[in-house]
């Protein structure tokens, strides 16, 4: 069909659902596929512009079928909602994915290389041993605390139940002792594990020429830096640093009405490996500046004197993600500006 200019394809496991729509809007394709028949399909149209949700397996679809001479763009789920019409299915899926994408005030989601795809499984792969390793040390806290052992909160303490476990002088029972071996065994080994994926990204924190610019910011290291460069999208796609920020979701939430701003919690849209980085890094930095002191007229100085810590953490992690973008966008390295009295 010639005048087929935009097509929804809604993406699923087996069966997939394309709807087309002309250069007015109308509908004139609704068509179901079968996984190996997407590529045919497309292969047989006139290059138009071809609109899914960014989704599992989207950016996988958008390169295959962007070879194919085919212009696409990926769409947020939560900006196709509205356009769903009554109930929900496949076709009205699609039809509301082709209708999403006419709005000119549209957002879309850049569609990944898989270089840049690569490069994330990394944070993907550390954040599931993370949470394993989380899930052991409470158990082990769990299984302790029946017999009266505990331990102040936080992983680096969790070595002084390790040593009530292995000391066969203790009071544990024979038979919890032999099982929480294996928990204990079960956790040194996700910390071996975890370890070296640190290593890994330190390593390629050191090779990479951007990762090394950023980790002149203070409170960005090589698990960060390298985080952003394989996480974000290019800076280029932000129109500024508040942008940037908003994405990661460090910004707060707007329920203005009435001409009365009203901001609340931050959004937490947005990337949450790199947020979560960003705040603990940025936690680290105040502890620090709590403790040792900071110059009464830097930017950090004056927040930590009127504001709440917390507040301070999660303003110093979207500065961070400010300077980050800039730094992407403009070049150089950080300098720290000079503080005023």
């Amino acid at each position: 069909m010639t005048n087929v200019s935009m097509i929804g394809l809604d993406l699923a496991k087996n069966v997939f659902q394309a709807h087309g729509a002309d250069t007015a809007g109308a509908p004139v394709l609704r068509k179901k596929l079968r996984r190996e028949q997407v590529l045919s399909f497309f292969a047989a149209q006139p290059p138009c512009l071809v609109t899914m949700e960014a989704c599992p397996g989207a950016h996988y679809w958008g390169r295959e079928i962007g070879k194919l001479g085919h212009e696409v763009r990926l769409i947020a789920p939560a900006y196709v909602k509205p356009f769903v019409k009554r109930q929900k299915n496949d076709a009205a899926d699609a039809e509301a994915i082709c209708e999403a994408a006419q709005r000119p005030t549209m957002r879309f989601v850049a569609v990944k290389s898989e270089a840049k795809q690569a490069s994330a499984v990394i944070f993907r792969t550390r954040d599931v041993l993370i949470n394993q390793r989380t899930q052991l040390i409470n158990a082990i806290r769990g299984h302790l605390s029946e017999y009266g052992l505990i331990a102040p909160q936080g992983p680096f303490h969790v070595e002084r139940l390790i040593a009530q476990i292995e000391d066969p002088a203790s009071d544990l029972p024979q038979a919890a002792r032999s099982c929480l071996v294996i928990l204990v065994g079960a956790l040194r080994h996700l910390q071996e594990q975890t370890a070296a994926l640190d290593a890994e990204i330190a390593a390629r924190s050191k090779t990479d020429d951007v990762a090394r610019r950023l980790m002149t910011v203070p409170g960005i290291g090589p698990l960060i830096a390298t985080a952003i460069e394989a996480l974000a999208p290019p800076a280029e796609t932000f129109r500024s640093g508040r942008d940037f920020a908003a994405w990661v979701g460090l910004t707060p939430v707007q329920r203005s009405t009435g001409g009365k701003e009203r901001l609340g919690r931050t959004s937490r849209m947005g990337e949450r490996t790199l947020r979560r980085l960003l705040i603990i890094a940025s936690s680290a930095v105040v502890r620090w500046a709590k403790r040792k002191g900071v110059p009464a007229g830097s930017w950090l100085g004056r927040m930590l004197a009127r504001k709440p810590p917390m507040l301070v953490i999660v303003a110093l992690a979207n500065k961070n993600a400010r300077v980050a973008w800039a730094l992407l966008t403009k070049g150089g390295v950080y300098r720290a500006p000079v503080a005023t009295a």
